[in-house]
């Protein structure tokens, strides 16, 4: 019985080693990520503008002419407002694309001053665009499909737009507290790469020990205050 407990209490107190540091994480992460609230985090203080489409009475292309224009398959096709403007909009397994709703001519992708235009529409506030760029290769705090437009601009908060070329919508909105608040839900989730995989091997390991250092030291606890014959 000895033996047993001098092994349970040694094997407690490596695991408390192991477990106390991302335990600290753990707390000091959650704290700070306590302190922002969402919305901001989020960038919903950029929040888009469109409108509900203001159907009338016309001929309207078939939709199995847009349909038939898209490689790879079409999941859905519909008519909505993009920017104030009546599209169809085509989705497929791997892209999406924007149909003229009249004539069933796609729509091109969208140039620089496109991307402009959609961005200062998402954005609210006096901030001007410091730079836009088209990227294929964007850094991490992207993890969307690309290539896509990038939007700075020059505000406090070092706002930027990642904008989709096909359809002119934004894909993503980053800030600087973004930029903190996904520093420690890394930490937090035990993601070093990624920074989404909240079931990784990691958390995973580091959950296990925490079942096993609680049940060895209940183990002690109850070992102590054992009545003894």
């Amino acid at each position: 019985m000895n033996t047993y407990k001098y092994y349970i209490r040694k094997g407690h107190r490596w695991l408390g080693l192991l477990l106390g540091a991302q335990v600290l994480l753990w707390m000091a992460s959650g704290v700070i990520m306590s302190w922002f609230e969402i919305d901001i985090v989020r960038g919903e203080t950029t929040a888009p503008i469109d409108f509900p489409p203001s159907l009338e009475t016309r001929a309207y292309a078939a939709p199995g002419g847009v349909i038939a224009q898209m490689e790879g398959g079409v999941t859905e096709v519909r008519l909505r407002t993009i920017r104030g403007r009546l599209v169809y909009e085509a989705v497929g397994p791997d892209a999406r694309a924007l149909f003229n709703p009249i004539t069933g001519d796609r729509i091109e992708p969208l140039d620089e001053a496109g991307a402009r235009r959609a961005a200062r529409l998402s954005f609210v506030g006096d901030a001007e665009i410091e730079r836009v760029a088209l990227l294929s290769d964007p850094p991490g705090e992207y993890r969307g499909p690309t290539p896509v437009w990038r939007v700075d601009f020059d505000d406090p908060d070092r706002t930027r737009l990642y904008i989709s070329p096909d359809t002119g919508e934004v894909l993503s909105r980053r800030n600087r507290i973004w930029r903190i608040y996904d520093f420690f839900w890394m930490l937090h989730i035990m993601d070093y790469d990624e920074r989404t995989n909240f079931n990784n091997p990691l958390v995973r390991v580091a959950s296990v020990t925490g079942v096993a250092f609680a049940i060895s030291g209940l183990y002690l606890v109850a070992v102590r205050f054992w009545p003894r014959g």
